[in-house]
């Protein structure tokens, strides 16, 4: 059986990163897969004008979970496992705008609310259908017109925007459009983790990101953790690449408007926000197996003047200089010789808080195993 890890320390200072053995351990990697059902995963905006119905799959490669979203007469919105509830078969294997949904191995019906209708062959089964036959609906929260789902967990963690409400004017963020043109899936030779690590602290910005370095000031970082992940402010080196005056995106009560390049924003485990001048960036960390990731850049624009300048300028670049120094660091920790040693207070506040979540989302899911 898979061995717990410690958990992290609260105090930074007293603090212990994650042993060198969660990089490498293969159970561990496997538990993983049930924190991540657990926890929040973003799907983007709906489309306005999409289908009645629509199936797709979760992290594709890792959970590989079916949903299925639909949209009934009212305009409602509603979430489900794309499973039916006799035989596991999908209930939708494509778009579709019919107000009943017909699965394609017995017939069953349901409605665009997840009720079940019927079944043929079922007739003289008393009290079908009731409520056991339904599709169940999927915990699902909504953020400046994104969604977020998350598969298990009635009393599972809430979901908390990270104080991004009061820096940031989230209904700004829901008349962005989204940008196909800028959209990215890249694949990393590296442990997921390493990639969200690298992602939650700017000291390797200098060492890292030349042309990102000169356009962020180094002093002026910082990182700040909230109960479910963290937020990073980044300020910019002139005012030219900061948020303008009048800016619709920084919110009101914002006192630095005028040095701010930029806001990143993480949700344990693997969603990213980048708040530009330009619009939103995510970057959605998917696990692929102990030493490969994908990870899904989606870019939503309202100012596209701003997009050649700043800290969200040249993602591409930052992109691949990040690839690069994650899938070396993946060559180093499965050296015999690492074991990790402290955090670094000033900077890792960020990582520090990770280290924290995870080991505590991994012991429940190992405890719940052995119950």
């Amino acid at each position: 059986m898979t061995t717990p890890l410690p958990l992290v320390a609260e105090r930074i200072e007293d603090a212990r990163p994650l042993p060198a053995r969660f990089y490498r351990d293969a159970g561990l990697f496997e538990s993983t897969r049930e924190a991540f059902a657990r926890s929040w995963q973003w799907l983007g905006p709906p489309a306005d004008d999409g289908p009645r119905a629509e199936p797709s799959v979760l992290l594709p490669g890792f959970l590989d979970e079916p949903l299925l979203a639909t949209r009934d007469e009212s305009g409602r919105r509603r979430l489900f496992p794309n499973v039916c509830t006799h035989r596991a078969h999908p209930v939708a294997t494509a778009p579709g705008d019919a107000k009943t949904l017909v699965c394609g191995y017995h017939g069953r019906r349901f409605g665009l609310d997840g009720r079940c209708l019927g079944a043929p062959g079922f007739e003289r089964v008393p009290g079908f259908p009731c409520a056991e036959h339904d599709l169940a609906p999927l915990a699902e929260r909504t953020l400046a017109g994104h969604r977020f789902v998350r598969l298990l967990g009635a009393d599972g963690p809430a979901f908390l925007p990270g104080g991004l409400e009061r820096r940031v004017q989230l209904d700004a963020l829901t008349r962005a459009l989204p940008a196909p043109r800028l959209a990215r899936d890249f694949e990393v030779a590296a442990h997921w983790a390493l990639y969200v690590e690298n992602y939650l602290e700017g000291f390797h910005v200098p060492f890292v990101h030349p042309s990102l370095h000169r356009e962020l000031d180094p002093t002026g970082y910082t990182a700040e953790p909230f109960e479910g992940g963290v937020l990073q402010v980044g300020r910019a080196r002139t005012l030219a690449d900061a948020f303008d005056a009048d800016s619709t995106i920084v919110g009101p009560a914002e006192a630095e408007r005028a040095s701010i390049a930029a806001y990143y924003l993480w949700w344990f485990p693997n969603t990213m926000w980048n708040v530009y001048p330009w619009g939103l960036s995510v970057n959605v960390v998917e696990p692929l197996d102990l030493d490969r990731t994908r990870v899904r850049f989606r870019a939503f624009v309202l100012n596209e003047k701003r997009l050649a300048s700043g800290a969200g300028a040249d993602l591409d670049r930052v992109e691949a200089e990040d690839e690069a120094v994650v899938e070396r660091v993946q060559q180093g920790v499965r050296s015999r010789h690492w074991h990790g040693t402290n955090f670094a207070p000033t900077h890792e506040r960020g990582v520090h808080q990770f280290h924290r979540l995870l080991a505590a989302a991994l012991t429940d899911v190992l405890d719940a195993a052995r119950a």
